[in-house]
């Protein structure tokens, strides 16, 4: 049995509760009373609708916060800390109120204990549900407002970490000099930079266009007053939209005056600043320069040993371990803004990337023995 509704008066116990139930709620409380404050502090830096959903999502963790209040009673105490977790998001939202917040408030109320707390009521386990889909929903709009010049960034420091340190290592292992390693990694850096900022150029460009040529026009307001009503093509053009037969010629007869109201304008010509947010992909140059400056950064750190003069196995190790580092670190990021875990997908990056290099340090090795 669980305890009961926090949206009703709670009776307290007539016996004193067990000193393990009361360090536990008041642990919960304590958490209610971060998330609460998370939630305003978010609320604070945004305006309109999610402001309201934000302050709608603390006002429950307030009816939460009243629910181990009530069953504390007297032994409610001094405030304890929140979780580690919550104070490392208090801080975040207090100072940045960004994506990476909502996607880390994600993981963690999907993670509420309340599910194996009897004491907690089947009101409260299907609030704390209902709040990570909420907040699932906040973070993906942050995410699409998230430009494709950002997905060009991440990619960009990856695929300048991977490619250049597989270059180096694989050219080191030949058994060349480190000068030749050095220019042959200044030219990869460049060479690299170079081709994802004009690929990514291209890619954005043309994907704009594409949108550009889906998006429906106003064409059907302007033909309307010289169509043929018996034949009626304006019904084929809603139909080509996508709209069912009865949804086409009932919305044709709205654009002919036929109807009473213009009902569902959903499929009519929107100015560029209401198309989706899914449809934000970025400008050209801003993700040419993007790719190009972060696949540079990423390219020069498997570079650095042989700038600070090192040779050999030293030289090899330690751009291996800069570079694990920064997959590491690039991994965790992707993966907070996901609302995945920042320690698999940092795992991940780490095994593809220094897989990559070993396989051409294998081959490096291997073809060097082959000229010798």
């Amino acid at each position: 049995m669980r305890g009961p509704d926090p949206r009703s008066p709670v009776t307290h116990p007539q016996q004193p509760p067990p000193p393990d139930d009361v360090r536990r709620w008041r642990q919960h409380l304590a958490d209610e009373r971060a998330e609460a404050a998370i939630y305003r502090d978010l609320a604070r830096r945004r305006v309109g609708e999610e402001r309201e959903i934000l302050l709608g999502l603390a006002e429950a963790e307030g009816r939460h916060e009243a629910h181990w209040l009530a069953l504390l009673g007297e032994h409610a105490g001094r405030p304890l800390h929140p979780s580690l977790r919550n104070r490392v998001l208090g801080w975040f939202a207090r100072r940045f109120g960004s994506v990476f917040v909502l996607a880390l408030a994600q993981r963690a109320e999907g993670r509420s204990p309340y599910a194996a707390d009897p004491s907690a009521t089947d009101a409260m386990v299907a609030d704390e549900q209902i709040h990570e889909e909420v907040v699932r929903g906040l973070a993906t709009r942050g995410r699409t407002r998230l430009s494709g010049n950002f997905r060009a960034a991440v990619f960009g420091a990856n695929d300048g970490l991977v490619s250049n340190l597989a270059l180096v290592i694989g050219i080191g292992a030949t058994g060349v000099s480190p000068a030749f390693i050095l220019f042959s990694g200044l030219a990869g850096l460049l060479a690299g930079a170079l081709s994802m900022g004009a690929g990514e150029y291209v890619s954005v460009r043309s994907q704009r266009e594409l949108l550009s040529a889906s998006r429906p026009t106003q064409i059907t307001l302007t033909a309307a007053k010289q169509l043929d009503i018996a034949a009626n093509e304006l019904v084929l053009v809603y139909r080509a939209r996508g709209m069912t037969p009865a949804a086409a010629e009932h919305r044709a007869a709205e654009r002919l005056g036929m109807a009473d109201c213009d009902c569902d304008p959903s499929f009519s010509l929107r100015p560029e600043e209401d198309l989706p947010e899914y449809e934000s992909v970025g400008t050209g140059l801003g993700a040419a320069a993007s790719s190009f400056c972060f696949f540079a950064t990423g390219a020069i750190i498997p570079v650095l040993p042989y700038l600070l003069g090192l040779d050999g196995v030293t030289a090899v190790v330690l751009a291996c371990v800069l570079v694990g580092l920064a997959l590491l670190s690039t991994g965790a990021v992707v993966a907070l803004l996901s609302g995945a875990s920042p320690l698999r997908l940092a795992l991940r990056q780490l095994g593809i990337g220094l897989g990559a290099a070993a396989v051409t340090y294998l081959l490096g090795l291997l073809f060097g023995t082959t000229v010798a």
